[in-house]
Parts: C-alpha cells; sequence; structure tokens
C-alpha cells in the first residue's frame, strides 16, 4: 500500500430530520416528513472521497446495534474501508435529530456520547494506517487526549492534516492545534470559537480577513464557508472570495462536507487553490439539492460537467 489513500478520523452518526409545510408549534402534534439518513461530519466527507475515487479508510465508532450495523453497511457499500471501525458494545452509536422549521433555523440535538472511546490507544493501534497516508482528515469530535495522539501521530509519519470544526460548540477544540492543520474549513458561526471573535464572520470581507488570520496563526489554507453568499479562503499568497452556485435547496445538511471532500480531492491532486474552492463549491451545491447527505450520484465527471457548466 503506498500513500495514495485518505484516513478519515471522527464521528459516524444516524441522522433523523423533519420538518412540516407549516410553522412548528410547541406541544402540537402536527404532519410532517422525516428522513433517515447516514452522516456524521468524518463519515460523510469520506463518503464524498470516496465517491470522487479517492481510497478511503474511516476511523470512528459505532455501537453493536442496529444503527452501527446500517451505518458501516451503507459506508463501505459506498466505497469506504470501514473494517476498522471500533464496535462498543453497551453503548449507542451516535444520532442526531434535526428539526428543520426554515432554511434559516433548526433545531438540533446530538448524542455523540460514543466517541469517547475513540480514544488514544485505539488511534495508536492504527498507527500502521498513519504511516503511509497521503492526507489525514478529522472533525472535532474527538476528545482533547485523542486530539494530541492524532497529531503526535501526523508529525511522526509527516502527513498533513485537515480539519472541520464541527459545530461552534466544538471549534475551539482545534484552536492549539492550527498551526499543524494544513486546511481548516470553519463555517461563519464557528469562526468566532476558533478566532476569539466578538461576533462571527458572516461579511465577505470579514470572512476573508478571518481566513488570513488562520492562516496567519499557521494553517496552510483556511477556508470561511458563508452559506448562500459563497466562501472567503486565504494561504500564504493572499485571499480570495467564491459566490455561492444558485440552487433550489432541499436539505443543507451534508453541504459543507461535500465542500470540503471535494475541495480534498483537488488538493490531493495538485490543483491550484482557487479550483479546488470552485470543485467544494459545485459538490455543495450539488448537495444542497438532494435530501441526502452525501449526493449518491456524486463523480468526478458530474463534479467536473457542473465546474464547467
Amino acid at each position: 500500500m503506498n500513500r495514495e489513500y485518505v484516513l478519515v478520523v471522527g464521528s459516524a452518526v444516524l441522522e433523523f430530520s423533519g420538518k412540516s409545510p407549516d410553522r412548528i408549534r410547541t406541544g402540537k402534534r402536527q404532519f410532517g416528513h422525516v428522513h433517515c439518513s447516514v452522516s456524521g461530519v468524518a463519515r460523510n466527507i469520506a463518503e464524498n472521497l470516496a465517491r470522487l475515487e479517492i481510497e478511503t479508510f474511516l476511523l470512528s465508532a459505532v455501537g453493536e446495534d442496529d444503527f452501527g450495523q446500517h451505518l458501516v453497511h451503507q459506508s463501505a457499500g459506498a466505497g469506504i474501508h470501514c473494517n476498522h471501525i471500533l464496535r462498543v458494545s453497551g453503548v449507542q452509536t451516535a444520532t442526531s435529530l434535526i428539526l428543520l422549521q426554515s432554511q434559516d433555523k433548526t433545531t438540533r440535538l446530538d448524542d455523540l456520547a460514543i466517541m469517547e472511546y475513540l480514544d488514544s490507544d485505539y488511534l495508536i493501534e492504527h498507527e500502521w494506517l498513519f504511516e503511509k497516508a497521503a492526507l489525514i482528515v478529522i472533525d472535532a469530535t474527538l476528545q482533547e487526549e485523542a486530539l494530541d495522539t492524532l497529531f503526535e501521530l501526523a508529525v511522526r509519519h509527516d502527513v498533513r492534516v485537515c480539519a472541520d470544526p464541527t459545530s461552534p460548540l466544538m471549534a475551539n477544540r482545534l484552536c492549539r492545534y492550527i498551526p499543524n492543520l494544513y486546511l481548516i474549513v470553519p463555517n461563519a458561526s464557528e469562526t468566532a470559537s476558533l478566532c476569539d471573535l466578538d461576533e462571527p464572520a458572516t461579511e465577505r470581507d470579514q470572512a476573508i480577513s478571518t481566513a488570513q488570520h488562520l492562516v496567519n496563526l499557521g494553517a496552510n489554507v483556511a477556508v470561511v464557508t458563508l452559506g448562500e453568499q459563497g466562501l472567503a479562503y486565504a494561504d500564504s499568497s493572499g485571499g480570495g472570495y467564491i459566490r455561492a452556485v444558485h440552487t433550489e435547496v432541499i436539505d443543507t445538511s451534508g453541504a459543507g462536507d461535500a465542500f470540503s471532500g471535494a475541495a480534498i480531492f483537488g488538493i490531493l491532486n495538485d490543483v491550484p487553490i482557487d479550483e479546488a474552492m470552485r470543485l467544494g463549491v459545485t459538490a455543495a451545491s450539488l448537495t444542497l439539492a438532494s435530501e441526502q447527505t452525501v449526493l449518491p450520484t456524486l463523480s468526478q465527471e458530474l463534479l467536473y460537467d457542473e465546474l464547467s457548466a
């Protein structure tokens, strides 16, 4: 095995989302649509990479329950190497419950207790995967001890690390590791935790400045995603901005993970940074138009067809 695969480390989640055509009323029983998807930031990025024909290994944890079996089966079916996912007895597989009230307003409840089992011992046991990885991708569901070990292994084996801050509550776990990151992709609401800002970077110029600040802190490439406004990015050569692709939004879940997966695909293929960003924006727009957290039809051909359209 040579350095041609990506090692993804982090959450695998079964996600339940519900929405109603009517305004949500507390305490009232309402009719609506409930959807179940395999998800998790790390797992979603891994699937996007696999569908783009990048060999991808996933290190995560699931329970010895039906949810866990379903997650592993679906992920392996999408092309992810799942043989080394930890199975934990007596603990429920990670789940998320999302109530979609509008495109801009959601209520989310996450049960990620199982991530405590993705610890240093587990990572050290799989050090051989770090040794020959072309790139490591993580989300911020990892505990501090596990993060310390992961970055020690990455340095030992000279492997670049890309990170998704996952949520505003978890983003600050990555602050001390920013100098060790090749790529970091926060959204606007996560930037305050990463950069110690009084307010999130929600405007174009502020987002470009924040991306540049993350580079000044040590990241090689930083991206601040702004939803329907597009994204700002920066590297050592300067900063830039890309508008979002106009899309009829079906579901926002997984769009950021699609961006990360496609941008990392570009990085692995040594494309210019602005093209990697455009690949990411294109993948995100395609995912927004799907109910699935990862577009089942995603491929290199579709990505480049839409990119040039």
